[in-house]
């Protein structure tokens, strides 16, 4: 569930988490009733009732919690229960828009997913916050399990998923996970699909090693051993397009897998292709290796192999409609750049807030109708300009559209001019009228790679989601700059749905 009890809360970071995601329920209401005209203030706070609805959430578990959550709230504890209040009152009015904070929908959600017998399932190794996954899911699959290492990643990918048993997200190195993978998975059906994209950084242009044998590439291996205990239907591993040089490598180290099933030996015939998101109608260049792999005794029986998968997924993108930056950048609150160092954080108008009121609330375009499913959000999430120096901020209002670390009209204040061989995209302006170069984890550095192509400021948390694919109501939970990591890393949600869309159709 997304709230454990705070009597339960056992360390720093579980305490922040906690006390981020009232922060957000709380802005949530208060921004729904600043777009809507309502006051907080013409409903008196009833506090018998808070403290049934904080049960119901999961937040307090007995009438004694009520005061350790005063206590760990503290200032904010009164704002919150305002903002509860009014929901309470009003949960139809608001369209229920807290849903997803409350375990007990979250519970309802998941007896739904377990009833769903006929639902394609697959587990996520690797999720992050949970691109690849969305989009499957958005195809009628259901997660049965999910892992990452990274706290944040593991807590946003909760929050966004409640048909999925936070239980069954774990938060471990995968080396512990397979280990009580049987364990893990014993109470499940067959599991139809595998997916997830195993980190490889011992890859280079120069390392002739095989991958599989590199040490730093141990948790590929173990992503491999995963797919022997869980004996897969199917596999879809995505991967950085540079590892196209070692793929037949990994096709070689699939074919090796050898496992029984049905009394059989069977292993795994793979097949591979660099697609681009732009061709799944996402807003950006992206460009990725994904191995479509299938068990051999399904590949008999249907009697299709991962090369026609690939061909289909292929054929299905000709029709797809083609986005630019423009469509993903439209109907957004405009923001300064904060130019107060350490404010970023902060929330302020000028700047952006993590929750806000979507001021063009029922208004949409092509785009923003495919990657929010035709829904709409009152409020908007992440949208916060970062704090941008004197420097950064002449350099961001010279640049045209298109231009980069190269132009003549920045090289009197260009601090990586004697670089320029090396750092020639350091500062690179948008263009609206393309599809989005790549978003990448690194703007959790910088964005200077990814300077808006209309406004003086670096592309925000949510501007870089919406390229990607993510819906709007999506919320990255997390330190500011962890936000860009976890957008930076993710499958696009569409070019996910793409390929989960052929592949549904032979499970």
């Amino acid at each position: 569930m997304i709230f454990e009890g705070i009597s339960r809360l056992e360390n720093r970071s579980q305490k922040a988490f906690f006390i981020e995601k009232i922060d957000i329920m709380t802005r949530i209401i208060e921004e729904f009733c600043s777009l809507n005209n309502y006051s907080l203030d013409d409903y008196s706070i009833n506090y018998f009732k808070i403290e049934i609805e904080l049960v119901e959430i999961g937040i307090i578990v007995k009438s004694e919690d009520f005061d350790l959550l005063k206590g760990l709230l503290q200032r904010k504890f009164k704002s919150f229960c305002r903002a509860l209040n009014f929901y309470i009152i009003n949960k139809e009015l608001t369209n229920f828009v807290l849903d997803k904070f409350y375990n007990n929908y979250r519970a309802s959600q998941q007896r739904l997913a377990i009833e769903d017998f006929n639902a394609p399932t697959l587990i996520d190794f690797f999720a992050g916050a949970g691109g690849l996954s969305l989009g499957f899911i958005q195809e009628g699959f259901r997660v049965k399990l999910a892992n990452d290492v990274e706290d944040v990643c593991v807590e946003t990918y909760k929050l966004n998923h409640p048909d999925l048993n936070t239980s069954r997200i774990i938060k471990d190195d995968i080396r512990n996970v397979v280990e009580s993978l049987d364990n893990l998975i014993k109470f499940n059906k067959e599991i139809d699909l595998v997916i997830g994209g195993p980190p490889c950084q011992g890859f280079s242009s120069a390392n002739q090693q095989r991958i599989i044998d590199d040490p730093r590439n141990e948790l590929y291996k173990y992503y491999i051993k995963a797919i022997a205990i869980i004996k897969p239907k199917f596999v879809v591993m995505e991967n950085v397009k540079g590892m196209l040089k070692v793929a037949d490598q990994v096709v070689e180290d699939f074919n090796n897998v050898n496992i029984i099933k049905n009394g059989k030996n069977v292993s795994y015939n793979v097949a591979y292709n660099v697609f681009n998101s732009h061709d799944f109608s996402v807003a950006q260049n992206r460009k990725r290796l994904i191995y479509i792999g299938i068990r051999s005794d399904i590949q008999e029986t249907q009697n299709i192999s991962p090369e026609q998968i690939i061909e289909e997924i292929k054929n299905s993108t000709n029709t797809n409609q083609r986005f630019d930056l423009k469509d993903a950048l439209e109907l957004i609150k405009p923001l300064d750049a904060t130019r107060i160092k350490n404010m970023t954080e902060n929330d302020s108008e000028e700047s952006g807030k993590k929750v806000d009121k979507n001021i063009y609330f029922n208004k949409t375009n092509e785009y923003l109708r495919k990657i929010n499913n035709g829904s709409n959000s009152y409020v908007v999430f992440n949208h916060k300009a970062r704090y941008c120096s004197d420097v950064n901020y002449e350099i961001y209002k010279r640049l045209d559209q298109g231009e980069d670390s190269t132009s003549d009209k920045i090289a009197d204040i260009m601090p990586y001019a004697h670089r320029n061989h090396v750092f020639k995209d350091k500062y690179f302006k948008l263009i609206e009228n393309k599809p989005s170069r790549t978003i990448t984890a690194h703007m959790k550095m910088d964005c200077h790679s990814h300077i808006h192509p209309t406004q003086v400021r670096s592309l925000t948390p949510r501007e870089a989601a919406r390229v990607q694919s993510f819906p709007d109501d999506y919320i990255f939970l997390g330190a500011y700059l962890k936000t860009y990591m976890q957008i930076g890393n993710a499958v696009p949600p569409l070019m996910s749905r793409g390929i989960a869309k052929v592949i549904k159709k032979y499970i």
